[in-house]
This record gives structure tokens, C-alpha cells and sequence, in this order.
């Protein structure tokens, strides 16, 4: 029991990691950045290639890949994203769009992920190797990591959002856009500064998690999936429904390899969704508005 549970807590924090970018760019722009898992590969391609073909050292390349996935999140937003805001549908279609040209992209480099395939080397070394024992569980180092990582991770986001400047322009426009106008912040500045920081985001959470796997294209569809399975539980835009809905999924996809295997997981998260879908539809946490019944 103990064992499912400090695994629990850490499959939770993965499911954070992966969504909390989804969640905050939504929350400050109400953009649906279908884009996320895609970015969250191209971090761990762009760090590898540092290392392996420039030879850079490992700290300096994560600091350079997520330079760049800041600055690619900033001109998705900038050159294409601004033309359709306002436009749900055209939003989504645009941003999984870029998403499939990013993936297929990777794919012509060998990153494989269907069918098996995996490109051979695109693995991210680990931070810390080692293991740790205790009579009720044994875990690696970097499961453990990938739990601090996350805590200070929740723990800076909230201080940039209450004492920073920037963060509380966009923590305004969070919470209530029109009046944020009227105060004079400019909501495609914060849209962009929104989109960068989610981008980097992601790319944090594939520094951190995909030592734990190969670097695969496959890998950018699930992400997405995940953080959208996180977002719709836990509520669309809202921080806490974020953290509660990431640590319920990754409960219970726990529990569920326990007893059935890992191959029962995608069914269980739609599950969720759909469950969630028809009983509350603004998530668990959400601020939305309940949809209503029309006769």
C-alpha cells in the first residue's frame, strides 16, 4: 500500500508537471494551446542534440532548450495564434496543427513512438542515478526529483504570480480581463509573455520526466492528452483544480497498474473525462460556467 501510494504521489506529480503549462497559458488568455506536447518533445530533442552533437554540458543545454522553446511559445503566439484569438474552433484546429507539423517534423529525424519504434539514442541522461531503500518502498533518485522539482515549481509560480509585476498583470487578466483592460494592460502582450512561459513549462517537465524514457514523438501526443485529461478534471484556468486533478489521476492510474496493467490507464483518464464531462462539466475546481439545460 505504501508503495502505490509514494508512486501515486509521484505519477500525480508528472501529471503537474505536464499540465500546469496548459493550465496557465488557458487561465491567462483562454487559449487552447493544442501545441503543448509537441513543444514538451522539441525540448527534449533540442537538449539532446546539444549534448550529443555540440557537445555542450548538460546544465547549459536544458538552460539553452528552454531559451528557445520561451522564444518558439512567443512567435507561435505572435506570427500565428494572434490572427485567430477570439475564434474557438480556429484556435484549436491552428494550434494542433502546429503541433502535427512539429511531431511529423521530429519523425523525418527518426524519433519514432508508433508502432514500436523508438529512435535509436534520443535519451535524455538522468540527473541523479541511484536508489533509494526504506522497508516500505524502494525508488530511483529521479522520481524523488521530479517530486521537488514540482513543489518548488508550484512554490515560484505562485511568488511570481502575487509579488512580481508581470505576474500579477497576468494573474489580472486571470481573473478578470475586462477590468484588466480598463486598468491598461495590454492582453496580447500578456497573451504572449503567457504563451512563452507555458512553453517553457512544458519543456521543464521534459527535462525533468523524459530521463525517465525515450525522447519519442508519441510521447507529445500523451502529453497533451494528459494535461487535457488534468485541466478538465481539475477545472479549466484554475490552479488548484490543476494540482488536485494531476494527484487524482495519478492515484488512481497507480492503483490502476496495479491491479490491471498500464495497458487499462488510457481508459481509465477517458473515463474520467467523460464522468467528469456529464456530472460537472466546468471540472471539479472550475470557474465556469455550468451548462444549462436548454428546452
Amino acid at each position: 500500500m505504501g508503495e502505490v501510494l509514494i508512486y501515486g504521489i509521484v505519477n500525480g506529480m508528472i501529471f503537474v508537471l505536464m499540465a500546469v503549462g496548459f493550465s496557465f497559458v488557458y487561465g491567462i488568455s483562454r487559449l487552447p494551446n493544442f501545441a503543448h506536447g509537441s513543444i514538451y518533445v522539441t525540448t527534449g530533442f533540442i537538449t539532446w542534440s546539444f549534448i550529443n552533437n555540440t557537445g555542450l554540458p548538460y546544465w547549459l543545454s536544458v538552460i539553452l532548450s528552454l531559451i528557445i522553446v520561451f522564444l518558439a511559445g512567443v512567435a507561435i503566439y505572435q506570427f500565428v495564434m494572434i490572427r485567430v484569438r477570439g475564434m474557438p474552433i480556429s484556435e484549436i484546429i491552428v494550434s494542433f496543427a502546429i503541433a502535427l507539423a512539429i511531431l511529423e517534423g521530429l519523425r523525418l529525424q527518426g524519433i519514432g513512438g508508433f508502432k514500436g519504434f523508438i529512435g535509436p539514442g534520443y535519451v535524455l541522461p538522468r540527473f541523479i542515478d541511484g536508489m533509494l531503500e526504506t522497508p516500505w518502498v524502494t525508488i530511483d533518485l529521479q522520481r524523488l526529483l521530479i517530486i521537488a522539482v514540482g513543489l518548488l515549481l508550484l512554490g515560484f509560480m505562485w511568488l511570481f504570480t502575487h509579488h512580481n509585476k508581470i505576474g500579477l498583470a497576468l494573474r489580472a487578466m486571470a481573473q478578470h480581463e475586462r477590468a484588466a483592460l480598463m486598468l491598461g494592460i495590454n492582453s496580447d502582450r500578456m497573451a504572449n509573455i503567457a504563451l512563452g512561459i507555458g512553453s517553457t513549462l512544458a519543456g521543464l517537465a521534459a527535462i525533468v520526466v523524459m530521463p525517465l524514457g525515450n525522447i519519442t514523438c508519441e510521447s507529445g501526443y500523451t502529453v497533451l492528452t494528459n494535461a487535457i485529461a488534468v485541466c478538465i478534471i481539475g477545472g479549466l484556468g484554475s490552479w488548484v483544480g490543476t494540482i488536485l486533478g494531476a494527484l487524482i489521476l495519478g492515484l488512481a492510474t497507480t492503483i490502476m497498474s496495479a491491479i490491471g496493467g498500464t495497458m487499462w490507464n488510457n481508459v481509465l483518464i477517458f473515463g474520467l473525462i467523460i464522468l467528469i464531462l456529464i456530472l460537472k462539466p466546468s471540472g471539479l475546481f472550475g470557474q465556469q460556467k455550468e451548462l444549462q439545460e436548454r428546452v
